[in-house]
């Protein structure tokens, strides 16, 4: 999962760390991070600039002649584009610069580095740049065109650095996410981690609806009828709808989260199951027959055509969202073709929902469709998440204009009532038993702050956690709790008790010492292949009578690059450090224990 870290941070405002300090700290406390990306990596020397005078070339038809007011000075920027006009801003890459790809959408790891020159004859001090070049795409500025340069319309002046001005000044960090925890599934649930890790205040939202002073009530008539598979189904209704772009802000958030923009309504659904980690589908009130929804299992012979255009033969088992006459979505995972939001819907329904994991995964995994929703409905969601994230879509759809939201929610639950939903576990404390399991020696107080960091209650000698937290099953979940915020680091390793150990030779001892102390100076461990190309000798500038070039050659090798063994692990070596520079990993500090 990709989370951009600005977005973190709007929760945790008090994080100060560096992407790599950030990385490390939450892979340490148990979140585990792959890698991060800064968004404006490929990008250097790239400002607003406004064109202030345009002239033909006097030698070429196709070329003009561009003044451009770049803050400190007016630069000379001959080019072909054919939409270029005086008084508009546009992004500049100057001279010694780089831009993230070419014009056609290609991208270059590293970037492109920019050079001023003469273009048949006139001095060109820099380049224009497009929105490929940037490294977005229309999508994410639905005002700009695809073969042109890219004339901004935000917010920003001449002179500003160009990934201030148009949001690229952010990283990307990739987090591994295991299936017990589906709240991490979720910005919230990830700053919920960072807060911790780093013992900051968390500062979460709490949505507000305006309303239209208009109830919803009657409208539309929901009803579970599978109270096994559908703890939980609420909706609230949307008038007025104004379907257009979604502003920038949003449109950026969801690029870092590898989600394209499509319009303001689909795009606060994808918004909130981001940000909550609860799946949305907005309904076009015209396409539910009746004004009902039924939450149901398919009847034999029912048929969906879905949103990607394929009709689906429905089974018995599958849960179905259906109207009056016929199934509109296949629940938690995909909508139905009339379902969706067009230039012309009037009116929706929000639909926020909670629906039983496994059947969600058997009924996507038969269709063969895997949907983000699928992907999180799963592993298993707190239902008590459905109302939050609903009121933050219609908190939404005021925010960007997007629609008049009508008061109230129209809801149905499995149970009762929402107190059943609501219901924490109960875990006996035993802090003994920690401590002997740890090996550690935690107070009770210690122990109960790193759980109420973690939003656990407490009840007598009882922990009560969150109801978003569904692996915290038993007390060796509690000790992982605070075993993982004490720091694994800090817990003293010990020798098992009882049996025969195993014990390492002294070469073993030997070269575990080497390779601790290389990796304690900073440098990485590599394995590289024995088998080598006998060109290696060539490129390592090793004699042509050296004894090390008599080698055992394969008979029959996979190709002439694993064609001899090698007698010289530096050959191999050099390849990596080949490898490593030429994808601009500029810095790297090796060791290999090899024969």
């Amino acid at each position: 999962m990709n989370t951009p870290l600005s977005w973190i941070k709007a929760y945790v405002p008090e994080l100060e760390c560096s992407d790599q300090e950030y990385m490390d700290a939450m892979t340490l406390s148990g979140t585990k991070c792959e890698g991060y990306e800064r968004l404006d990596a490929d990008l250097d020397k790239i400002v607003v600039g406004q064109i202030e005078k345009i002239e033909r070339h006097p030698d070429a038809d196709k070329l003009v002649i561009c003044q451009v007011n770049i803050g400190t000075e007016t630069i000379q920027i001959v080019t072909g584009a054919p939409n270029v006009e005086e008084g508009q801003k546009v992004p500049v890459v100057l001279d010694g610069g780089r831009v993230a790809g070419g014009h056609d959408g290609s991208r270059t790891p590293g970037g492109i580095k920019i050079k001023k020159g003469k273009l048949r004859g006139v001095l060109s001090q820099g380049m224009f740049c497009s929105v490929a070049e940037l490294g977005v795409t229309v999508h994410d500025f639905p005002y700009a065109i695809e073969d042109g340069i890219f004339l901004t319309q935000e917010d920003c002046k001449v002179g500003d650095d160009i990934r201030d001005a148009i949001g690229l000044n952010d990283t990307k960090v990739e987090f591994e996410i295991t299936s017990n925890r589906p709240d991490c599934f979720s910005v919230i649930g990830l700053a919920r981690e960072a807060a911790a890790t780093y013992n900051k205040p968390l500062k979460l939202h709490t949505p507000v609806v305006k309303g239209i002073g208009e109830s919803c009530e009657g409208m539309l008539d929901v009803k579970i009828e599978n109270k096994e598979l559908c703890k939980m189904y609420s909706a609230k209704i949307v008038k007025n709808v104004r379907v257009k772009p979604s502003p920038r802000w949003l449109r950026e958030r969801l690029r870092a989260m590898g989600v394209r923009p499509i319009n303001n309504i689909v795009d606060i659904t994808n918004y909130v199951m981001l940000e909550y980690g609860q799946p949305m589908h907005a309904f076009d009130l015209r396409f539910v027959d009746g004004a009902k929804i039924r939450i149901r299992n398919a009847k034999a012979g029912e048929t969906i055509t879905t949103l990607d255009g394929i009709e689906r033969k429905l089974s018995e088992k599958n849960l179905i969202i259906a109207d009056e006459n016929k199934p509109i979505a296949i629940a938690g995972v995909m909508g139905g073709e009339f379902s969706g939001i067009v230039d012309d819907t009037n009116t929706i329904v929000f639909e926020s929902a909670n629906f039983d994991g496994a059947s969600v995964r058997l009924t996507a995994k038969e269709h063969g469709m895997r949907t983000d929703a699928s992907s999180r409905y799963e592993k298993g969601l707190d239902p008590n998440n459905c109302l939050p994230a609903l009121q933050r879509a219609c908190e939404l759809v005021e925010l960007l204009d997007a629609g008049d939201v009508y008061d109230g929610e129209i809801i149905d639950f499995a149970g009762e009532s929402i107190d059943k939903i609501n219901v924490r576990k109960r875990i006996a404390l035993e802090p003994d038993w920690i401590n002997s399991f740890l090996d550690t020696k935690l107070s009770v107080d210690e122990m109960k702050a790193i759980l109420t960091k973690l939003e656990c209650e407490f009840d007598g000698e009882d922990v009560l956690p969150p109801t978003f937290r569904p692996d915290l099953q038993h007390k060796a979940d509690i000790a992982e709790e605070i075993a993982r915020f004490v720091g694994y680091n800090t817990i003293p390793s010990t020798s098992i008790s009882g049996g025969a150990q195993g014990k390492y030779t002294a070469r073993q001892k030997f070269d575990n010492k080497i390779a601790s102390t290389m990796l304690a100076l900073g440098l990485s461990e590599i394995m590289t292949y024995s088998f080598v190309s006998p060109k290696y000798y060539d490129k390592i500038l090793m004699p042509k009578d050296s004894k090390l070039r008599r080698s055992v050659v394969i008979t029959n090798p996979l190709g002439e690059d694993t064609s001899v063994m090698r007698t010289s692990a530096l050959t191999s070596m050099m390849e990596v450090v080949r490898r490593n520079w030429s994808n601009r990993n500029l810095e790297g500090r090796f060791f290999e224990i090899a024969r």
